[in-house]
């Protein structure tokens, strides 16, 4: 925990934070305010920040050639290439650097989540976190041949997928 966060009380959002706000500002369907692109600018970064580092260790306690740590580190190359970019011009520009951010947040997390083994739902490729309801998809499709071939969170058998 930092300074910082020990003073405020927080704690460092977890992957799942991550993934979620950087899902939220991608889904956003309006240009956010200049003041507002700003902090998500800065809270993307900083994600990013955290998420290297931790990919990285991960893919280095793999064995050499090891596809899926090999693939993370390429993930991680871009999210440091996209941390660099310089400001562009204009709001347009400037929401579109923060979405390759927050895409790479979204990659790293999907990297991070694959390095760990984290299960993921086959419905909609998300991690299954802690404490989040799943079942396994053996119960959920008749055609599914293999019992214990994957999992799905309990919400996601309801919601129709395209």
């Amino acid at each position: 925990m930092s300074a910082a966060q020990e003073e405020t009380g927080t704690q460092a959002p977890t992957p799942a934070t991550m993934r979620a706000a950087a899902s939220w500002f991608l889904d956003q369907p309006t240009l956010p305010r200049h003041e507002n692109l700003k902090l998500w600018h800065a809270d993307l970064g900083g994600f990013l920040e955290r998420l290297i580092p931790v990919v990285e260790e991960l893919a280095a306690g793999l064995p050499t050639g090891d596809v899926p740590a090999q693939v993370a580190l390429v993930g991680v190359g871009e999210a440091e290439r996209r941390l660099r970019e310089p400001e562009a011009a204009g709001l347009h520009g400037e929401t579109q650097r923060a979405m390759r951010l927050a895409r790479s947040v979204l990659a790293l997390c999907d990297h991070h989540a694959a390095l760990t083994g984290a299960p993921m739902c086959l419905a909609c490729d998300k991690p299954i976190e802690d404490g989040q309801v799943s079942m396994p998809y053996a119960r959920v499709s008749l055609s599914c041949d293999a019992v214990g071939a994957g999992r799905v969170h309990v919400i996601c058998v309801s919601t129709p997928h395209r």
